[in-house]
């Protein structure tokens, strides 16, 4: 997932590695081994080309490939491109000519890298595409992400519990609305965003056409709710707008919020703030997330935001290092997934792993139990 300007004072506290708790990823761990070549793991160099730096969860990502990755006995070139498309391309073109034998590549924009896949596969480099999907090319061997369709399920189906409309366990209550919504969606160059908004509206699209949920706005296609660039500032205009057109006069409660992403729910908190609806009271709005950052899980404890979507990037990057070395023994990964990501030029055979909904009755041990955080992290 795209993600931009966000959290930097937590980063720092979260990016030591913690040790992966889940099994579900492929075989061959850890140890230094020989590659396909006979090359042992500690001559063959691996990429790994993250976004940014800015964003707290891909400093988490960028560490936890690395270390396992040197864990396994691998020389690692990590490099974050600060958010620029041409940097990231750059970059990548010099770890093909160092000599990397994979690489892996949460991109920037997947429909960008064009030319530097060519030229991997040129020069016989595989290429693992991380979290976001590379698009409008045939050079992409794998792919390693979390179930994205699920988690708009997911974020669609913590906004009905928060309204009122299912219980915790995901049973109706009986209550019929109608309740008062707005939704926002991701940034259009990843292609994430549109899984997370089809997931969303699989559920919510029924309600509603049902009259059971209204969006005042009356904005419910993707291409009218997209934040460009996952921006937290455009988040909060946009929400700005919405309040003045539909919610100043006071006549219609705002009840829920969808957000994709905690750092759009960043944003939206910040308009309705500043435009004098209060945290805690009975017209704050229930507001979804995603990717339960720190500062974001501080506001679900608070009460500001509702709930985020949690998604182990421990585990990620782990089922991307297990990729990594069945393809340098000459081996297949392990994927559970052969027909979801077409990327235009192909179906990228994918390993999904799965999400979890956080809310404050959860967090303790969906965060802290886990070894995610610690409880100082989330004072």
């Amino acid at each position: 997932m795209r993600f931009p300007l966000k959290k930097v004072a937590v980063v720092a506290a979260v990016a030591a590695f913690a040790i992966p708790l889940s099994a579900c990823s492929g075989s061959g761990r850890a140890g230094t081994h020989s590659g396909a070549s006979g090359d042992p793991a500690g001559s063959q160099l691996v990429g790994v080309a993250m976004p940014t730096k800015v964003d707290q969860r891909w400093i988490q990502d960028g560490d936890n490939v690395k270390k396992q990755l040197e864990a396994a006995g691998y020389k690692v070139d990590l490099e974050y491109a600060n958010n620029d498309i041409p940097t990231q391309g750059q970059q990548l073109e010099t770890m093909i000519t160092k000599g990397a034998k994979v690489l892996i590549v949460a991109s920037i924009d997947g429909g960008a890298l064009g030319q530097q896949l060519d030229d991997a596969k040129a020069a016989g480099v595989k290429v693992i595409a991380y979290d976001r999907l590379l698009t409008g090319d045939e050079n992409v061997d794998y792919y390693a992400t979390f179930d994205n369709f699920k988690v708009g399920v997911q974020q669609a189906n913590s906004l009905l519990t928060g309204l009122g409309y299912l219980d915790a366990s995901g049973n109706k209550t009986g209550k019929t609305g109608p309740w008062h919504v707005e939704l926002f969606a991701g940034s259009p160059d990843d292609n994430n965003a549109t899984f997370f908004f089809n997931g969303a509206m699989s559920v919510l699209k029924p309600l509603i056409d049902a009259g059971t949920l209204v969006v005042t706005s009356g904005q419910t296609a993707f291409n009218q709710t997209a934040i460009q660039g996952w921006d937290p500032a455009t988040a909060k205009k946009r929400m700005d707008d919405l309040v003045a057109k539909s919610y100043a006069d006071g006549k219609t409660k705002l009840d829920g919020v969808l957000s994709p992403y905690d750092g759009l729910s960043d944003g939206i908190i910040a308009s309705l703030t500043a435009g004098g609806f209060k945290v805690g009271d009975a017209g704050w709005p229930v507001i979804t997330g995603q990717d339960a950052e720190v500062a974001s899980v501080k506001q679900l404890i608070a009460g500001s935001q509702y709930s985020t979507i949690f998604k182990d990037t421990r585990d990620l990057a782990k089922e991307a290092v297990s990729m990594t070395e069945a393809v340098l023994k000459g081996t297949t990964p392990e994927i559970n997934d052969t027909k979801s990501y077409d990327n235009g030029k192909k179906v990228v055979p994918t390993f999904l792993l799965q999400p979890v909904v956080v809310t404050k009755d959860n967090y303790q041990k969906a965060l802290i139990d886990s070894g995610y955080y610690t409880p100082d992290q989330l004072k």
